[in-house]
């Protein structure tokens, strides 16, 4: 047996030559801790040596420092290879070997126990890359992170005796304080949840307390829940944020996760009706950290298989870029319904892409690539064939691509207006209609359009009024001539035909 260092914990014995000479003639006792050799700091534990039936007294050793602690252990606990822990502290760490007596001779020492402590450091984080949905037979890579210099990280699976039960990993070359950790292939029918802790190589028994629970999702062929947020996805610093998640299916629970984040929140489903659940998670106050795009999974109770996950939202958090665009509509902002018009939003500050959104709409905002144009960074938003539907207000927004979910202050409001019927586009018409003086495709002001239409209208009443008074005047002619005839004494006998014809009359007019 290969020497070792060990201090000698029980009181007023020591291994003499003849102990140790006899050492080796009884198999090796079995050590173990109850409720685990992992253990929070301040929990209780208790260390138990069995050996054969012949057995009478136990020695518990621990490896390379003394163990006080083992002094305060009554005599007939130590008979019986039980050594309790009332509260566990970093000096019980380490390593511990135990040997039991029989009639005459001793033992060999068992197998090395190694006693952890967790909780001596505050907890790391634990997230999956890029995403924690893995499909079935897929990997996925675990990164746990520190802001402690730790330079040893361990990742252990929860729920499930596997060996070895946990990984250990050194940091990563370009990130001192956070290791990677490659698991898989996964499948559906196990559930893969797991922790990391953090250490200290000068006290590899030391751990921090362990990371929150990530829980890879597995999707089966079940259906996908829709995701939603209220009030929605553009949101300021400081406000709330509710992401609904449901389904028809009517799974029990619900979970929420952030691509290229830890995972988030698990809730339990809440049935609205037959058939119908849902599950609401609030992120408040909303701050920079909760931009990003989110999925979320169902799955029922007595199953440990996810549903297909959700489509993804963007959550986009504004007033992070210290620069403001402008919005503005060609020609002026109200358009005929049925046209076209496009908006254009523009930045003397570089900008990647540019966000378009309206007040009050459901859909997502419109997203354009930038380009360069006149000194300025624009993008323009086309909108056809306009109805009522389009009118409202309009903001837009700028992105750099390093980070697509951080916006820069919004420019300022732009109130789209849409003249005509308010139930779509007006039907063709029937007849021919004269000529605007604005072209159909032309963007006017409100005092442009208002006074266009009123000069068709006027147009119209002038040309009533001007043919009532050419045959006004063309009667009062033919009363005139008639009164000229009868003062010369000469009858009339000829009919209405030798008087000159209404065509030619307005000529005759200066």
């Amino acid at each position: 047996m290969t020497p070792i260092l060990m201090v000698l914990i029980y009181v007023g014995l020591s291994l003499g030559p003849r102990t140790h000479g006899q050492g080796g003639t009884l198999p090796k006792p079995t050590l173990w801790a109850e409720p685990g050799s992992v253990i929070t700091q301040g929990s209780p534990v208790t260390l138990r040596c069995q050996g054969n039936l012949e057995a009478k007294d136990y020695h518990l050793y621990k490896e390379e420092t003394s163990a006080f602690w083992l002094t305060w252990i009554p005599q007939e606990r130590r008979k019986k290879g039980q050594f309790p822990i009332q509260s566990i502290a970093w000096q019980h760490a380490g390593q511990y070997r135990c040997q039991y007596r029989g009639r005459t001779h001793w033992s060999e020492l068992s197998d090395p126990l190694e006693l952890v402590v967790t909780g001596v450091y505050s907890k790391p984080t634990l997230s999956a890359l890029p995403s924690p949905v893995v499909t079935p037979g897929g990997s996925v890579t675990l990164q746990c992170g520190s802001q402690l210099a730790f330079d040893g990280f361990i990742l252990c699976k929860e729920g499930e005796d596997e060996h070895p039960p946990c990984l250990n990993s050194q940091p990563h070359a370009r990130w001192p304080s956070r290791a990677v950790f490659s698991v898989g292939p996964v499948s559906p029918s196990r559930r893969w949840m797991y922790r990391c802790y953090g250490y200290d190589s000068q006290s590899p028994y030391l751990r921090s307390l362990p990371s929150d629970v990530l829980e890879l999702r597995v999707p089966g062929v079940s259906e996908k829940p829709s995701l939603s947020v209220q009030p929605g996805p553009v949101v300021a610093p400081g406000e709330t944020l509710t992401l609904q998640c449901g389904s028809d299916v009517g799974y029990d629970r619900f979970a929420l996760y952030k691509d290229w984040g830890p995972d988030l929140l698990q809730h339990p489903g809440r049935q609205l009706q037959a058939g119908l659940s849902q599950a609401n998670f609030t992120l408040s106050p909303a701050s920079r950290s909760h931009g990003g795009q989110y999925r979320c999974s169902g799955a029922h109770n007595l199953s440990s298989e996810w549903s297909a996950p959700s489509d993804p939202l963007d959550i986009l958090i504004i007033g992070q870029i210290p620069d403001r665009p402008s919005l503005s509509v060609q020609l002026g902002p109200t358009v005929a319904s049925g046209e076209n018009v496009t908006l254009l939003c523009q930045s003397q500050s570089p900008m990647d892409t540019f966000l378009l959104t309206k007040e009050g709409a459901a859909h997502l905002p419109q997203r354009l690539r930038s380009k360069y144009q006149a000194l300025k960074y624009l993008a323009e938003f086309p909108m056809s064939h306009v109805t009522s539907a389009h009118a409202g207000t309009y903001r837009c927004y700028g992105s750099y691509n390093s980070d697509p979910y951080l916006l820069s202050h919004p420019s300022e409001p732009l109130e789209l207006l849409v003249s005509g019927p308010s139930r779509g586009p007006s039907p063709p018409p029937t007849d021919p209609t004269p000529t605007s003086a604005v072209p159909e495709d032309q963007l006017v002001t409100p005092t442009e359009s208002d006074s266009h239409s009123g000069l068709g209208r006027n147009l119209g009443v002038v040309t009533g009024v001007s043919v009532a008074f050419i045959l006004l005047l063309f009667l009062l002619l033919l009363l005139f001539l008639v009164l000229r005839h009868q003062r010369q004494g000469k009858r009339w006998t000829s009919g209405p035909a030798q008087l000159p014809t209404p065509k030619k009359k307005p000529s005759m007019l200066p």
